[in-house]
């Protein structure tokens, strides 16, 4: 028998998002206590909202796997990516990519050489977590060598890894989104461009100017002496990129994210017992531990010693957590109420724009990753858009902006703790050179007040034109 959606009021929706907030703050910032047991705790909140209405445990439950499921092609790569960097540095791939950036770059131009290498992995492979697990540490051991700020080459490689995950044919959200909004592939990616572009040519002069800007004195000899210590450690030849070489033409060729970096992660096993003084069975420990090495620079320690699936675990659970309490969210009528309450306000094709990526950002907030978000953004308000005589197309880009973009800037998502794991930069320091995302965020609001670059509708099975603004 069909039960009704329950439908909480926006006033107990009012205070349970108070009481999350507050809950998180008090756990985390006052007890020193773990995102994770606050996250635990926000469950309770929420099964008490949907006792109040009525909802029964076992509802919530099978809300709670629901929710779960939708996350674990994430929880898959966050496995795989642990073992691959594990692998790769006990092997020599990353420390030899490292010492390359090193010896060829100059560091007025990293920041910007940064942004884009990570941006052209990422368009050719279509995985973010996949180009930070790989380019993104070599990018910021390079940067650690030439004495940039940390915080400042995580922005760069994060925005890099970005730009693909929101426009490569080969993103699963970039696809997603195409296939949530009824859109072809093709017309969503041209769709963002207007968007992407313009965000992606600014960040990229930002990351220049920064890069110059800054004062690297005495930087070039500490870059030497992180390349004598790799030198000493691992083999320095063009063979050690191999692995790396594998990864990239695979998942080019469109081959499945998981197997692919797998694949990468035993072929870093390969090498650590080839060309290290790796022991076969130290060697696949690395998969699981990660890399350990015994050197009198602290510094190459911190940066190699790292990776191994249990780097990931605190992630995963995380990621679990989170993807629970959006779980609880949709079964308890939370996220239904607020979708309602904003299909109401947005009455106008600003309004519609920015309820859009609202619903996005709400959706990576309450549910914690960014296949939660792509729903939540392009089905709350997709009515409005049709209603408006806007195309779908314009829902679509809106609904990248919200769900995609915004993830790595929430410190709770899979995206948020991944790349705050995976480079050792919190994310609340490195938010503030997001450029990319902030970017693209102000952009799509703009075009969605000034109608710049937005389709319409309004012959349905013609070719739709831009609409610009009128002079």
């Amino acid at each position: 028998m069909q039960h009704p959606q329950p439908s909480p009021s926006m006033r107990q929706i009012f205070v349970l998002v108070f009481s999350i907030i507050a809950t998180l703050y008090l756990l985390t910032e006052v007890l020193s206590q773990s995102i994770q047991i606050a996250l635990l705790a926000s469950w309770f909140l929420i099964m008490a909202l949907g006792k109040v209405n009525g909802v029964s445990y076992p509802r919530m439950q099978h809300g709670l796997i629901q929710g779960i499921s939708k996350g674990m092609d994430a929880i898959l790569v966050l496995m795989a990516v642990g073992a691959l960097i594990g692998s790769w540095m006990a092997g020599g791939v990353v420390p030899n990519i490292i010492y390359l950036g090193l010896s060829i770059m100059s560091p007025d131009i990293f920041l910007f050489a940064a942004f884009i290498i990570c941006s052209v992995t990422s368009v050719a492979t279509g995985t973010s977590f996949g180009t930070v697990g790989t380019a993104g540490i070599a990018m910021m051991g390079i940067g650690a060598g030439f004495g940039l700020p940390l915080p400042l080459v995580a922005g760069a490689a994060i925005c890099g890894a970005y730009v693909g995950d929101k426009l490569s044919p080969l993103s699963d959200t970039t696809v997603m989104t195409a296939s949530l909004c009824r859109v072809s592939l093709v017309s969503h990616i041209k769709s963002m461009l207007y968007v992407s572009g313009p965000a992606f040519l600014i960040t990229a002069i930002l990351f220049l100017f920064t890069g110059f800007a800054f004062d690297l004195g005495g930087s070039t000899s500490r870059a030497e002496e992180v390349m004598a210590t790799i030198s000493e450690i691992y083999p320095i030849a063009w063979y050690m990129l191999i692995p790396a070489l594998v990864v990239v033409a695979l998942l080019i060729m469109q081959m499945p994210a998981v197997p692919v970096i797998l694949l990468g992660a035993l072929l870093g096993v390969v090498w650590a017992y080839g060309f290290s003084d790796k022991t076969l069975t130290e060697a696949l420990t690395t998969l699981y531990r990660g890399n350990v090495i015994s050197t009198s620079d602290s510094f190459i320690g911190i940066l190699l010693n790292r990776g191994g699936i249990t780097s990931m675990l605190e992630v995963i659970l995380l990621v679990i957590l989170a993807l629970g309490l959006g779980g609880l969210m949709e079964v308890t009528g939370v996220l239904a109420t607020i979708a309602n309450r904003l299909q109401h306000w947005a009455s106008t094709p600003g309004r519609l724009g920015v309820s859009t990526i609202l619903a996005g950002v709400l959706g990576n907030m309450l549910g914690g990753a960014a296949y939660v978000a792509l729903i939540t953004a392009s089905t709350i308000t997709g009515k409005n858009y049709q209603a408006m005589g806007i195309d779908r197309r314009v829902l679509s880009r809106n609904a990248e902006a919200g769900g995609t973009i915004t993830t790595p800037m929430i410190p709770w998502t899979d995206g948020g703790v991944f790349m705050a794991t995976t480079l050792g930069v919190a994310t609340g320091t490195y938010l503030p050179f997001l450029w990319y995302h902030i970017l693209v965020l102000v952009i799509s609001v703009i075009y969605a007040y000034t109608n710049w670059f937005s389709f319409r509708d309004e012959n349905p099975g013609a070719e739709q034109k831009a609409v610009h603004p009128q002079a």
